[in-house]
C-alpha cells in the first residue's frame, strides 16, 4: 500500500488536514535542517533506503512521524505498525515471530513503526532487544519525552537517538501557505484568502506544533460562511481560550519548574510569578510547586536567610487549610520573597564537599573521646585523648579534633558573604569569614 497515496476529493474525506499535507519526498520536508541537511548522514541514508534503528523525539507536530514514514517508504522493507498502547506482549511476540519468518524464508526485512514508544512499559521494551540487535526489525519510534528518561538504556544503545527541535513560526507560515493553495491535498479548493494577522495568530496559538496549526486553519477555512479573507478574531473566536503547552508528566513539566527555580534563584521575582502563574493554570498540583521551593529555601538561600524555611512552611500549611485558588496569594508572596531573598548556597556546598569525603573514605572509625560509650567525665586509656567537655570552657568552646584521623583538619562549610557571623571564640574559623 502506498503510504502517501493522495485524495482525490479531500471533502469527501475523512482524514484530517495534517495527515494529507504530510510529505511525500525529503524536498517537501519542513525544517528539521540540523538532521536532515544536504550533506546530513540521516538524509543521505533515507535517500539510499539504508534505514537505520531509532528513535525520533521532540516536541508534538514537529514531523517525527512524517519522516519515519517518509524513511519506512524510501526502504523496500514491509512496513508494520504497533499501537504502543494498545499492543500487549503477546501481540508484541507474535509480531517480532512474523518478522523473523519473512527474513528467514523471504529475505525480506520488515520496519517496524511505534507511535510515542515511550508508552510501552519495561517488558514491552525488553521483548524488541534482541530481535533490533540481530536485524530482525528496524526499530523506528517517536516520542515526545525525553528518551533518556522515558526509554530503557539497553533499547536506547541499540537504535539513534535523533532529537527534534519545535518548529519556526516561519515554518509554519510557509507550510500554512502551502495549505491554502494546494488544490490536491490542501484547502486550495475553497479559494480561502488569510491575511497575515490571521496567519500570525495560528502560528501563536500552535507554539510550533504544525499538527495543531493545520487543525485550527481547516477549522476556520471549513466554519467561514462565505467566501472573505480570514481575520485574526475569526482564529480568536475559533480558540476562545487556549490551555498552555503543558504536560504533568512530561518534559514540559520539568522545562517549566525547572524555569521557575531558576528564575528565584536569579532573585528575578516578575520571571518568577510568570511561571508560578503558567503552571497553575495549566493544573500543575501546588504542593508539588511546595516541595520544590522547599528544597530550593535551603539550597539556594540557606543560611543567608534561614527563615525563609520557616516562611516556606506557612505557605504549605496555607495552602493545606485554604486550599486553591486563594491558596495561590500566600503562593505568589512566598515566591515573591524567595526571589528577592539574600542567597547563599554554602550549606549545599559543604555537604557535597562532607559526601565526596564519606565515598572516598567509607570505613572510618569514630575518635575514641567521642564514642558514646565514653562519659565525657572519664579519662580513657593513656594513648587515647580525652572528650573536652565545651561547656567547661570560657565561650562554651575549646579546640579539639571532631573529625576521624584520616580527615583531620577537613574544611567543608566556607562561609558565603551573606551567611550570618560565626559566633564562637575559635579565632582560625573566624578568619574564614
Amino acid at each position: 500500500m502506498n503510504l502517501f497515496e493522495t485524495v482525490p476529493d479531500f471533502r469527501q474525506n475523512a482524514l484530517p488536514l495534517a495527515v494529507r499535507m504530510r510529505p511525500r519526498k525529503l524536498e517537501e520536508f519542513i525544517g528539521q535542517s540540523a538532521i536532515l541537511g544536504e550533506n546530513s548522514v540521516l538524509r543521505r541514508l533515507i535517500l539510499t533506503g539504508e534505514i537505520p534503528s531509532m528513535i525520533l523525539f521532540g516536541p508534538p507536530g514537529s514531523g517525527k512521524t512524517s519522516l519515519a514514514l517518509l524513511a519506512a517508504h524510501s526502504s523496500d522493507y514491509i512496513f508494520s505498525q504497533l499501537d504502543s498502547l494498545s499492543a500487549n506482549v503477546k501481540e508484541i511476540r507474535n509480531f517480532l515471530q512474523e518478522a523473523r519468518d519473512r527474513r528467514r524464508f523471504h529475505d525480506q526485512g520488515t520496519i517496524l513503526f511505534i507511535d510515542e514508544i515511550h508508552h510501552l512499559n519495561k517488558s514491552q521494551q525488553d521483548i524488541l532487544l534482541p530481535p533490533v540487535e540481530q536485524g530482525v526489525v528496524t526499530l523506528i519510534g517517536t516520542t515526545t519525552e525525553n528518551p533518556f528518561h522515558a526509554i530503557n538504556s539497553a533499547l536506547l544503545s541499540r537504535v539513534h537517538v535523533i532529537p527534534f527541535q519545535a518548529l519556526t513560526a516561519e515554518h509554519i507560515l510557509l507550510a500554512l501557505r502551502m495549505a491554502l493553495t494546494d488544490r490536491e491535498r490542501g484547502l486550495g479548493q475553497y479559494q480561502a484568502v488569510a491575511d497575515a494577522d490571521a496567519l500570525e495568530c495560528i502560528v501563536e496559538e500552535a507554539g510550533g506544533d504544525l499538527r495543531r496549526a493545520y487543525a485550527l486553519l481547516e477549522a476556520v477555512v471549513v466554519s467561514l460562511p462565505s467566501p472573505r479573507p480570514i481575520t485574526r478574531q475569526d482564529i480568536i473566536n475559533l480558540t476562545q481560550s487556549s490551555l498552555p503547552l503543558y504536560d504533568r508528566a512530561g518534559d514540559q513539566h520539568y522545562n517549566v519548574i525547572s524555569a521557575f527555580i531558576k528564575s528565584i534563584r536569579g532573585s528575578d521575582p516578575d520571571a518568577a510569578l510568570f511561571w508560578l502563574a503558567y503552571m497553575l493554570y495549566s493544573g500543575e498540583d501546588p504542593r508539588f510547586i511546595v516541595r520544590r521551593l522547599f528544597i530550593l529555601a535551603a539550597e539556594d538561600i540557606g543560611l543567608a536567610d534561614p527563615q525563609s524555611l520557616v516562611l516556606v512552611q506557612a505557605a504549605a500549611q496555607a495552602l493545606e487549610w485554604v486550599g486553591m485558588p486563594e491558596a495561590r496569594i500566600p503562593l505568589a508572596e512566598i515566591v515573591v520573597y524567595l526571589a528577592r531573598a539574600p542567597k547563599s548556597n554554602s550549606a549545599y556546598l559543604a555537604l557535597n564537599r562532607a559526601w565526596k569525603d564519606v565515598l572516598d573514605h567509607p570505613r572510618v572509625e569514630v575518635p575514641h573521646h567521642l564514642r558514646s560509650s565514653v562519659p565525657y567525665s572519664e579519662y580513657l586509656p593513656l594513648h587515647s585523648q580525652r572528650y573536652l567537655y565545651p561547656h567547661d570552657y570560657p565561650g562554651h568552646w575549646v579546640q579539639q579534633e571532631y573529625l576521624p584521623k584520616e580527615l583531620s583538619g577537613a574544611k567543608y562549610y566556607h562561609p558565603a558573604a551573606t551567611d550570618p557571623p560565626i559566633r564562637i571564640q575559635d579565632k582560625s574559623r573566624d578568619s574564614d569569614q
